[in-house]
């Protein structure tokens, strides 16, 4: 693909300052990859080291000081106008809308229009797909599982019986949607399983990295609201409910029956106990061990979780235990 300036700052609704009128923008890549015919972005604190990118033409926000040397186009937000040009010059693989032969597809599952169901994906019975979406080979959707439109589930996904996906969701390779929760009752020391008879509820917008793992309820719904973002190796427990909008970041570890609100960022390796009500706008940095409930707006790091201005200044101190000792 190519692009003229002009075209490119049409697209991103910006505005031009040329150097170069003729010329012509081959493909967009980071600061250190970008090559002469790349455009590229930088956003605070990198954008004094853009002059040493060798991209053709940076994006860059309306207040930033920068680059005389070459092109610049202005815009708000950098970091979205990245992101568009990404899905701009990525090679869209085509996808063809067939439900291929060498899928089962369960004779009573309804599958809407525009649907795509690739060799060896399993559809089980009583199974709704709606229009637009896409199910990559080897991916399991399960008795009764409803899908809603324009999703895609990767290869290898599972999405377990009576799961419920929303629209424009995405889960990647691995993912297990729906397995059972870690739900015994120990008796003389004999673990015995408690059925988990719920299901999990994925809402619209919602994305679920590779190889993460959301168990379904023991009874009634494990939720994970609309626009939330999920990362790798993230593990949501039985009964879990997470909010709209929220961050979950690598590694994470919610332990069941946990309410998180609205707009709530869970940095990597974050862990919680279980049964406990986390509010709105909270953000846990890595690693922090969340073990009561939580007030919205709370900034929190460290084991047990405090505020974070707090762990930080308790983390300071004790970098100087040696030589108070000595």
């Amino acid at each position: 693909m190519e692009k003229t300036l002009q075209e490119l700052t049409e697209f991103l609704k910006g505005k031009l300052e040329d150097n170069g009128k003729n010329l012509v923008v081959k493909g967009v890549n980071g600061l250190i990859e970008a090559g002469p015919n790349d455009i590229s972005f930088a956003v605070p604190p990198h954008v004094d080291k853009c002059h040493l990118s060798k991209a053709g033409v940076m994006v860059l926000a309306y207040d930033d000081s920068g680059l005389t040397d070459r092109p610049v186009i202005r815009v708000e937000n950098p970091r979205l106008a990245f992101a568009a040009l990404l899905e701009l010059f990525r090679s869209k693989s085509d996808v063809e809308r067939v439900v291929s032969k060498y899928a089962f597809v369960a004779p009573n599952a309804k599958i809407g229009k525009n649907v795509a169901i690739q060799p060896f994906a399993v559809v089980e019975s009583g199974a709704e797909i709606s229009d637009n979406t896409v199910i990559y080979s080897h991916a399991y959707v399960g008795k009764d599982v409803k899908i809603g439109a324009d999703c895609i589930i990767y290869p290898n996904a599972t999405i377990r019986e009576d799961s419920v996906l929303g629209d424009r969701v995405i889960i990647q390779s691995g993912s297990v949607i729906g397995g059972d929760g870690f739900g015994f009752i120990t008796t003389n020391g004999k673990h015995s399983k408690v059925m988990q008879a719920g299901n999990v509820i994925i809402e619209d917008d919602v994305e679920i990295g590779c190889n993460t793992c959301i168990d379904r309820a023991t009874a009634g719904s494990t939720i994970v609201g609309a626009g939330t973002k999920i990362d790798n190796l993230v593990h949501l427990g039985h009964n879990d409910v997470l909010g709209k909008n929220c961050l979950v970041v690598a590694h994470v570890g919610i332990s069941g029956s946990v309410t998180a609100g609205d707009n709530c960022t869970f940095g990597g390796q974050v862990g919680t106990v279980g049964h406990i009500k986390i509010g709105d706008n909270c953000t846990f940095v890595g690693r922090t061990g969340i073990t009561n409930d939580v007030p919205s707006n709370s900034v929190m790091g460290g084991f047990p979780a405090r505020d974070h201005k707090e762990w930080l200044r308790h983390e300071a101190i004790l970098r100087k235990v040696s030589d108070l000792i000595k």
